[in-house]
């Protein structure tokens, strides 16, 4: 990614929340704001992610990229459950369910994809609604799609719960989703992922 835009992305709605109009100013949340062991976890998956990417490259069904991430997490000691049903409640009612592609390590949640294009608005608002059902704080988009994995990883955020956790008031520390940031990958490798 280069430096030389400004306020976005050309010919795309990045940083526009994938809705077009103006573009708008993204911030995030550190990650140091979040639970260690939560964000070691994430990282873990990640590092796994770019394993299966540099092996198979872009191009195969999202099954494929699924059952791969599902092998090489359980090589790195990484739990979770494939196909998590989260139950979908409305005052109180059970009304439906919603089904995560994986619950890893009892903290957060991750959704595979293999589809050509930047993850989408309606994307983010899908797992967001999987975290508010579920009531954790973090989601990762991994979209295998991309020519760089980087390019396709996107962290969703819980932001009324975390900012809850935090004793914020509502709609004071408001924060939108980013692509991952930072984050050591596979054998200790530092793995800049743009920020959008």
């Amino acid at each position: 990614m280069t430096d030389d835009y400004s306020g976005g992305y050309r010919g795309s709605n990045r940083g526009r929340g994938g809705y077009g109009g103006p573009p708008r100013e993204r911030r995030g949340i550190p990650l140091s704001d979040l639970d260690p062991a939560l964000t070691d976890t994430s990282r873990k998956v990640i590092g796994s992610a770019i394993e299966v990417h540099k092996a198979l490259g872009p191009g195969f069904d999202e099954s494929v990229y699924a059952n791969a991430l599902k092998r090489e997490l359980e090589v790195n000691g990484v739990t979770f459950v494939a196909d998590h049903k989260i139950p979908v409640k409305f005052r109180d009612q059970a009304v439906g369910q919603s089904v995560a592609d994986l619950f890893v390590g009892d903290k957060f949640l991750v959704e595979v994809m293999a589809r050509p294009g930047e993850v989408t608005g309606y994307d983010r608002a899908a797992v967001r609604a999987q975290l508010k059902a579920a009531n954790l704080d973090l989601a990762l988009i991994i979209n295998f799609a991309e020519r760089r994995l980087k390019d396709g990883l996107v962290r969703v955020l819980n932001i009324e719960k975390i900012n809850a956790d935090r004793g914020v008031a509502p709609g004071e520390g408001d924060y939108d989703d980013h692509a991952e940031g930072g984050h050591q990958g596979a054998e200790g490798q530092h793995h800049e992922f743009d920020q959008h």
